[in-house]
């Protein structure tokens, strides 16, 4: 096949050029001007025309919409971030740190979907074949019979998608694949956005559901251009410390179910499994309440989990700190300043420590209440009682704003034995939870006079 020309778009003015310059010739921004496969003659201007067979228009009313089919992988907490299973001709990036189990959950995918009658291809281009037949032998996959190709170039890749025609395939990593049109080397941004864009074209051309690994920064992000995200239906990232056995998987887009998601697995000898009650991992197991800790129930998509936070609060210098894990450092400063001003809690020389127990990150603002009280306690040096959580966002005039779907998080907490819950008072349930004593407040200083009511 005769090597096609290359070309080198300006991303800044959309100008192109023979050749790389440092200066786009057009609109003279710099290092502006990207490598990408110049069109073959009489190929006309869309390179893109297999991509879609045309269309007539239709009103909206008038297309029947019809639920997809989902295919479960044998693994739900990896079903439940993909919506209830694999869809076909869906294609998925899941990106996250090096070692902490992408490959292996792939290949424990692959092989169960396998086994229940689906065609699956393993295409590896950072290992050898015989290096992904000894992980399955360590995972236990004895007789596994899912196809593996180890090979990165993506006309021969994109040739054994066509003959074999596999249900699932995973590209392990879209990072090594390259392709001959380009001169650029794998890796590259051309080569990474260029690949993406044939093997989604090959997806939604043949209905095999194509899973990308992708590499990510040292900042946690995926590497390569924004744009692959927004090319692929459903974008994953493995979360979690390398040196705990659990992880977290998290749905940050998804075009067939929620966003947000989380499912959570165990890294055990014989690779990850699925934890039933994730809860669990993030309530440390005091035997008696200690100050500095305080219960939440947060939303992970549509999964309430509760999750312990702890404070301590310590004599500073001059220049007291203000450190978080899991929680933003910015909102904790918010936070202590509505606690003095609203509640008459001074900490501005005090070290301030808090943390979300179980590496869990915690975005929603719910958390604040529970973060007030954890550090006040650990302030005051006494505990809150046994069974007692809280959630609520706090605002700047002091009030205390609801939670979204405040109801599931209070019977959550109800079914694992909490007996008293600090709430804003419009989550007030209409019904009394049976075994539950719940205190609805408007305002900080509210839920600080409830708090001191229970010592």
């Amino acid at each position: 096949m005769a090597k096609e020309k290359t070309v080198f778009t300006c991303n800044a003015c959309g100008g192109s050029s023979p050749k790389w310059l440092g200066k786009c010739p057009h609109c003279e921004a710099w290092n502006t001007l990207l490598e990408s496969r110049a069109p073959s003659e009489g190929a006309g201007k869309n390179r893109f025309a297999a991509l879609s067979h045309t269309a007539e228009l239709k009103t909206l009313s008038d297309i029947e919409a019809s639920d997809v089919e989902r295919t479960p992988t044998g693994h739900e907490e990896l079903d439940r971030v993909l919506g209830g299973g694999i869809v076909e001709g869906a294609v998925v990036l899941i990106g996250g740190d090096p070692g902490i189990g992408k490959s292996t959950l792939l290949l424990q995918a692959l092989d169960s979907l396998q086994r229940a009658g689906q065609r699956s291809l393993y295409v590896t281009g950072e290992e050898s074949g015989a290096q992904v037949a000894l992980r399955a032998r360590r995972l236990g996959l004895l007789g596994s019979q899912v196809q593996v190709l180890a090979e990165i170039q993506l006309e021969k890749i994109l040739a054994t998608l066509e003959a074999q025609r596999p249900d699932v395939a995973v590209i392990d990593s879209i990072q090594t694949v390259y392709s001959e049109q380009l001169t650029s080397a794998p890796g590259s941004v051309a080569q990474v956005r260029e690949c993406a864009a044939h093997l989604t074209r090959a997806a939604k051309a043949s209905g095999t559901a194509i899973v990308l690994v992708g590499h990510v920064t040292k900042e946690g992000a995926l590497a390569g251009p924004r744009v692959l995200e927004h090319m692929v239906d459903t974008v994953l990232y493995f979360e979690g410390d390398t040196h705990s056995q659990f992880r977290l998987v998290r749905a940050i887009k998804n075009r067939f179910g929620a966003v947000n998601e989380i499912g959570v697995f165990a890294m055990t000898e014989k690779g990850l499994k699925g934890v039933s009650n994730p809860s669990a991992i993030f309530l440390s197991q005091h035997a008696e309440p200690v100050p500095g800790s305080c219960v939440m129930v947060t939303l992970e998509g549509t999964r309430p989990l509760l999750v312990e936070i702890q404070a301590l609060v310590d004599s500073g210098g001059p220049s007291p700190r203000r450190l978080s894990v899991g929680l933003d450092r910015d909102r904790l400063a918010m936070l202590l300043a509505i606690l003095h001003r609203h509640a008459g809690v001074a900490c501005m020389d005090q070290d301030v420590f808090v943390n979300a127990v179980g590496g869990v990150r915690i975005s929603e603002p719910a958390a604040d209440l529970a973060v007030m009280l954890a550090i006040t306690s650990s302030l005051r040096g006494k505990p809150l009682p046994k069974g007692f959580i809280a959630f609520g966002e706090l605002g700047l005039a002091g009030e205390v704003r609801p939670a979204p779907r405040g109801q599931e998080r209070l019977k959550e907490a109800a079914k694992l034995g909490f007996t008293v819950a600090v709430v804003p008072k419009a989550n007030a349930p209409r019904k009394p939870i049976e075994g539950m004593v719940i205190h609805a407040v408007e305002r900080v200083d509210d839920a600080m006079q409830v708090v001191r009511s229970l010592d």
